[in-house]
């Protein structure tokens, strides 16, 4: 039986980062489509952003770790 390796908790983090800006990408684009506002903080206050004024932005960013060789 082949035993499974454990990623690095580095790996893990870089993985986990990503899936939450996917997540939050998506959130808003739905926020977006429906025509709901979004809740952000700005200056210490809670301000309500218009969907007709919600920024697009890039989706996410992918990041890549290089292999160890053996």
């Amino acid at each position: 039986m082949k035993k499974k390796r454990k990623l690095p908790h580095i790996l893990l983090a870089y993985r986990a980062e990503e899936a939450l800006k996917v997540a939050v990408a998506e959130a808003i684009a739905e926020h977006r489509r429906n025509g709901i506002p979004i809740a952000v903080w700005r200056e210490g206050k809670v301000v309500r952003i218009p969907a007709a004024k919600i920024e697009a932005r890039e989706s996410y960013s992918k990041y890549s770790t290089v292999k160890k060789k053996r």
